[in-house]
């Protein structure tokens, strides 16, 4: 058997989200991650995005164990479409797990998932892997990166983390682990490159306390934070403020009620049973006693926060004097939406704060100056960043470069590339597919580039039906053409076009020819274009009667 190791980048490597990584040596697979995606603004229709895992449909039966770094959506958004084709065992800590469980039992179709709880500072042997987990700091607890023994070498695959001296939790990045591995000679690390392109020093989560007590304390009436409903640490510092501040504290949203409980009951939330009430209790009290946390800080339309700033949710709206925060910062591609949500609910005389006015949020990645502690602590003999955009991945690889990693040791790919290690060696292997799966409802990949363009068109350019009723004899028209139009025209613009349409059409018929259909499309389009200078699509029914 050869001594290589063959890492497969399935989905991380050119975006940021849906994280998953295989590792495979002889005959046995280890997954790292399985995450989702969020659409771009472009993509009508889609819910998320999950990796092209194809790679894995004729090998499940070699994957020895799924391990889940975090509980974050862009690293657990995917594991029940993995879990349908790979039946392996997953292996998490205890958070991690319980976020896997309330969504396997939300969306999971009745999977029986294998799951089995580590800790920091556990080894466990997954077929030739021998994984040692070592806690990170993250802006979710529990998270952990991983120390990966294989016969071909040794790999450090640092998941999501950052260097917070102060973390809320009182439970730092493990630097003597790192330090120990720098000892032992890392042959490979891969590493999070999402903040690679700021500068100096993320800021500790212990900025947002202060952040939220100005909130609270100039707050006429409600607070309303939205957030992610896996940022636990999140929930643990709007609870804190509403205890000093002497509110009220409920949940909103099956995710975000689901996840709380589930982070009550394992003990990594505090909350006390006189400060947090149901949503419907909430409701009855004054506002100024009241604290709601719920989702769609990302301005998602059928999130709570997009529906409030619609005016479109169910259970409550936005009233004057309500104080809303987005605790979060905009994921790439969802800048407009954002703005828009906060434009909308300023309309509806809401108070927004954001992450541009106040340090309600602040990112959970490492920026430079981190990435460069992360690089000299381990002295990898090969480097390969991992979790960003092109730009972030060479803007890693450049950071890489100045604190003396050579050139030729720095191996910076996208999803598909298959790397290989053999004898402290990096070099590069085939390409296998690492495109998008696309989910919409319970339709997984049965949409591809070309509907979304169609999409886009019709979105962009409107349509225009022409139905036609024919005497299947004669191949006369029984009856004048119908002329239907979707978001193409103005009423007052249709007066005048449509019976243009209409003769054109009619003169097309009793000129006959072989494709009355197509002759018909191009004479449709060709008016249409002339006289408005727009490209609609247009569709041809013919009734035979």
């Amino acid at each position: 058997m050869s001594n290589k190791l063959r890492i497969i980048p399935l989905g991380g490597l050119g975006e940021v989200g849906k994280n998953m990584m295989a590792y495979e040596y002889g005959d046995q697979i280890l997954l790292v991650d399985a995450g989702l995606m969020f659409p771009d603004n472009d993509m009508l229709g889609v819910d998320y995005i999950i990796p092209d895992f194809e790679y894995l449909y004729d090998k499940s039966h070699k994957v020895a164990g799924i391990v889940i770094t975090h509980g974050h959506e862009d690293h657990i958004g995917a594991l029940h479409h993995v879990l349908e084709r790979v039946p392996a065992p997953v292996f998490g800590t205890p958070l991690t797990l319980g976020l896997i469980e309330v969504k396997l039992a939300r969306n999971g179709k009745g999977i029986k998932a294998d799951l089995r709880k580590v800790q920091a500072g556990d080894t466990v042997q997954i077929g030739p892997f021998k994984v040692e987990f070592f806690h990170v700091c993250h802006s979710i607890p529990d998270a952990v990166g991983l120390g990966i023994t294989t016969p071909a070498g040794f790999i450090i695959h640092t998941g999501d983390f950052k260097f917070d001296h102060t973390p809320v939790d009182g439970w730092p990045t493990d630097y003597a682990k790192l330090a120990e591995f720098s000892k032992r000679g890392v042959d490979l690390l891969l590493s999070d490159s999402t903040n690679a392109e700021r500068p100096g020093w993320t800021p500790s989560e212990q900025v947002i306390g202060p952040a939220l007590d100005e909130v609270f304390k100039t707050a006429p009436g409600r607070v309303i934070i939205a957030t992610f409903a896996s940022l636990i640490s999140r929930m643990q510092q709007v609870a804190d403020a509403a205890v000093r501040h002497k509110r009220k504290l409920a949940f909103a949203g099956t995710s975000m009620v689901d996840n709380a409980k589930m982070a009550r009951t394992l003990g990594y939330l505090i909350v006390p049973d006189e400060t947090l009430v149901s949503i419907e209790t909430a409701l009855t009290l004054p506002p100024e006693q009241v604290t709601i946390m719920c989702t769609g800080s990302q301005g998602e339309p059928s999130s709570i926060i997009g529906r409030l700033s619609s005016g479109s949710n169910r259970q409550f709206d936005l009233i004057p004097g309500d104080t809303v925060v987005l605790s979060s910062h905009p994921i790439p591609g969802n800048e407009e939406g954002v703005s828009k949500t906060i434009n909308r609910m300023l309309r509806r005389g809401a108070n927004v704060i954001y992450d541009s006015m106040m340090p309600v949020h602040v990112s959970g990645h490492a920026s430079q100056e981190e990435q460069k502690l992360m690089l000299n602590l381990v002295r990898p003999k090969n480097f390969m960043p991992i979790h960003g955009e092109l730009r972030q991945l060479r803007r890693h690889a450049w950071l890489a470069k100045q604190v003396g990693i050579p050139e030729d040791k720095i191996t910076v790919v996208e999803n598909g590339q298959i790397v290989e290690l053999e004898n402290s060696k990096v070099t590069l292997g085939e390409r296998i597919p690492g495109g998008y799966i696309f989910v919409e409802g319970s339709a997984v990949n049965e949409m591809d580039r070309d509907v979304m363009k169609e999409r886009e068109q019709l979105a962009r350019s409107g349509i225009v039906i022409v139905n036609l009723s024919i005497d299947k004899f004669t191949n006369r028209l029984l009856d004048e053409p119908e002329i239907l139009t979707r978001g193409f025209i103005a009423s007052e613009e249709s007066e005048t076009l449509i019976p243009s349409m209409r003769k054109r059409v009619v003169d097309v018929i009793h000129s006959g020819g072989m494709s009355v259909e197509k002759d018909i499309v191009a004479v449709v389009r060709t008016f249409l274009f002339n006289e408005t200078k727009r490209r609609p699509q247009i569709f041809v029914t013919m009734t035979k009667v």
